[in-house]
């Protein structure tokens, strides 16, 4: 009888330790709303990451490829992708979300390094676009756990800040509830403090850089500064500081800014290769996100802003390089 041929081993994949300093900052940011509404999180983070293991398993099979375990970042977008919403999210939408950030948003394009745009903000637009009832309301957390299973009829919901100050309102949370993220938001982007944890974590290892994360956040700080949401500002930006400081706290600690800064901003495959591309990359995302967020329908602009200037990307890149390349012609001519 004829034995069957042994395959070599496969080789680890070279974004694996990558995505696996992700995954594992991903834990600390679980343990907050499971001490927020319960066990449910844990498990619509279970769903999200089953969902992208059969994703990859269906891929290698319809390409017949062998399955690469160590290739994890469809479990990162995942993970990713049911961190930017609430707690109260059905399972479908999830599994449905999850889907497409693997098979439309990542494999359609050619799998791991060929994607042009972030898979999970692909996703996350896709659900906030075919369930906007289900992810623009928050339930409010230290109420009684909410259900792994069953109804969620009970569940008292709020809205989110950026619809309180969308509306002419001032939300009436606390700095430091900001920071812990003690009020009613998405699972993951709440808790300032753990988010920029995670940050120095990832930095310290090299996952990520301060050039589009910091400019991102600067140009949104600089428009939330100069054209506060709150209250009826008028004058010069060195006037009304308590007003404008205000906006801006509320506009940078709210919402999924400071979360997409961190885990959102520095993926390899749709960032610029230049470091001055990736300053002009981070600015214009911050604008962008700043204009959904004044003017867009959707509260979590910052995904559709990104996919915007993921598209940008490469045009980003080449302009800059082409301009650097110029100035420094005209500096040697000139000397």
């Amino acid at each position: 009888m004829a034995q069957k041929r042994k395959l070599p081993p496969l080789k680890e994949h070279e974004g694996y330790k990558f995505h696996t300093d992700y995954l594992c900052m991903m834990l600390p940011l679980l343990a907050w709303p499971i001490f927020l509404y319960g066990m449910r999180p844990l498990a619509l983070w279970a769903v999200a990451i089953v969902t992208a293991k059969i994703c990859d398993i269906l891929i290698s099979r319809m390409r017949k490829r062998r399955y690469n375990r160590t290739e994890n970042s469809s479990l990162v977008h995942a993970v990713l992708l049911v961190m930017l919403m609430p707690a109260s999210v059905p399972y479908y939408v999830v599994i449905i979300s999850v889907a497409v950030s693997v098979f439309l948003a990542k494999e359609a394009f050619g799998g791991y390094g060929a994607y042009p745009f972030h898979p999970t903000a692909v996703g996350y637009a896709v659900a906030a676009i075919s369930w906007p009832s289900y992810l623009l309301k928050y339930p409010v957390p230290f109420q009684e756990k909410l259900p792994v299973w069953g109804s969620l009829d009970n569940v008292v919901y709020t809205e989110s800040v950026s619809h309180v100050m969308r509306t002419g309102g001032i939300p009436n949370i606390k700095r430091l509830d900001l920071l812990l993220g003690n009020y009613p938001s998405l699972m993951g982007t709440a808790s300032v403090l753990i988010i920029l944890s995670c940050g120095v974590f990832l930095l310290v290892r090299k996952r990520i850089n301060l050039a589009v994360p910091v400019s991102f956040l600067a140009s949104a700080a600089l428009i939330a500064w100069c054209f506060p949401r709150i209250g009826d500002v008028h004058g010069f930006f060195w006037q009304n500081t308590a007003q404008r400081m205000q906006s801006l706290q509320l506009e940078l600690l709210s919402g999924a800014m400071i979360f997409s800064a961190v885990f959102l901003s520095c993926e390899p495959s749709t960032i610029p290769k230049n470091r001055l591309a990736q300053v002009a990359y981070g600015l214009i995302w911050g604008i962008l996100t700043m204009m959904y967020r004044y003017y867009g329908t959707y509260e979590i602009g910052v995904c559709f802003a990104l996919l915007v200037v993921n598209a940008a990307s490469g045009y980003i890149d080449r302009v800059v390089v082409k301009l650097s390349a110029t100035y420094k012609g005209v500096i040697r001519r000139v000397g």
